[in-house]
């Protein structure tokens, strides 16, 4: 195979700006979903609960806008919403160490940054979501998803591998100062994309609510994607519910220290790149629709490994099982998205991205709540039970559903 034929769409310039914008906010976001939580744990002494409420913040405010965001975003061009909304994350996220020098820092000012960062990643979601066919076009989604998703990996590997040095040197609060640079980064590189976007056609007579309902119905009488929106809202009820007790039993369970926990989620990220980069060629050979139908059922078990995990080897192992769930979870959403895209109109692009996300996001605040009261009454092992084993019953839509027939082998654009 050619250098030019592996690097496929990156030879693009504005994708290849993308992708590089997508790697430095992503790089940003990771770091800030392990130093988060570790200011409100290590600075602040948050209990269990108050960290499973600061998880569900985090959500709460996406879904608050997520389908207005759809909606709003269908009128207009999307690059400068993933502009705006990174340049604004960037300096939400500025104020918590400055918040910290200052002795002003409060788990409410947490919480509260939570909610409006949530909200604003809502808008560069859709918009992002949007964007992407437009860049590639419908006949290469896959592989854009693909490139994309592996980027995204290997954020998540370097992310927390960075994250715990940098919190055990400058404590979780200063390290947020790289979470707000990569994002100002990421808009930088997002301004320099010089591809022309055409502006969507004007709507005679907006009506907010009625846009809204067009893209919910759309989503909600499709089988296909009913059955995909509610298997992700299963499978993040109770992934929220895992990861929002994830860090607590790894600091206080097995007694791991922040470098220990970022070598544990980078685990995951290696998980999150072998899927990434597997993605492609799986889908192509048993379908999309099997891979969204079957995925779950094998790779969310190994979840089952780190409650059962006690301080020493045994939690190195369970770490394979986080890294499985994570390669899984990649090669579904790589296989999920192309298959939206590629079902939706350029219309209701927007419409279809916000709804999905607002029912399968739905229940992550719910999840974070629960995860914290669990946590608190069973303590953090209990949750994590709960929480692998609901991951695995995400399956039940997806097996109920066209989905799994031959017809659903392929991306509906080929």
């Amino acid at each position: 195979m050619s250098h030019s034929s592996r690097l496929g769409l990156l030879r693009d310039p504005a994708f290849g700006r993308l992708s590089a914008a997508t790697a430095l906010g992503q790089l940003g976001d990771r770091i800030t979903f392990l130093a988060l939580p570790l200011v409100a744990i290590a600075a602040l002494d948050a209990d269990e609960f108050q960290v499973g409420l600061l998880t569900a913040m985090t959500t709460a405010g996406s879904l608050l806008v997520g389908l207005p965001a759809g909606a709003w975003v269908d009128r207009i061009r999307k690059r400068p919403v993933l502009i705006g909304t990174d340049l604004i994350r960037a300096l939400l996220l500025l104020t918590i160490p400055v918040a910290y020098w200052a002795g002003l820092l409060t788990i409410w000012w947490l919480y509260e940054i939570a909610l409006v960062h949530g909200a604003l990643t809502a808008f560069f979601d859709v918009a992002y979501a949007s964007y992407l066919p437009h860049v590639v076009g419908r006949g290469n989604l896959v592989e854009g998803n693909s490139k994309l998703s592996a980027i995204r990996s290997v954020t998540s590997i370097s992310g927390p591998t960075v994250a715990g040095p940098l919190v055990g040197l400058a404590g979780a609060p200063a390290t947020l100062l790289v979470s707000s640079a990569g994002m100002a980064m990421s808009a930088l590189l997002a301004i320099s994309i010089r591809k022309p976007e055409q502006k969507p056609q004007p709507i005679a007579h907006p009506r907010l609510g009625r846009e809204i309902k067009e893209g919910l119905r759309f989503v909600s009488t499709h089988p296909t994607l009913r059955a995909i929106m509610l298997g992700d809202a299963v499978f993040n009820l109770f992934l929220a519910m895992y990861q929002s007790m994830l860090l607590v039993y790894l600091e206080r369970e097995l007694g791991f220290q922040p470098f220990g926990i970022g070598l544990i989620l980078s685990g995951m990220g290696c998980g999150a790149l072998l899927g990434a980069l597997m993605a492609t060629t799986i889908s192509k050979r048993i379908g999309n629709g099997r891979v969204i139908c079957f995925t779950a059922l094998v790779t969310c078990p190994p979840a089952l490994l780190m409650p059962l995990a006690r301080p020493g080897w045994s939690a190195y192992v369970a770490a394979i099982g986080l890294a499985t769930l994570s390669l899984g979870g990649v090669v579904r959403v790589v296989a999920q998205s192309s298959f939206q895209q590629a079902l939706t109109p350029d219309r209701l692009l927007g419409r279809m991205s916000a709804t999905a996300r607002f029912v399968s996001w739905g229940g992550i605040p719910l999840g974070g709540l629960l995860g914290g009261a669990s946590g608190s009454v069973f303590g953090a092992t209990g949750a994590l039970w709960v929480g692998a084993a609901g991951m695995t019953l995400s399956v039940l839509p997806s097996l109920l559903s066209p989905l799994r027939t031959p017809a659903a082998r392929t991306d509906p654009a080929d």
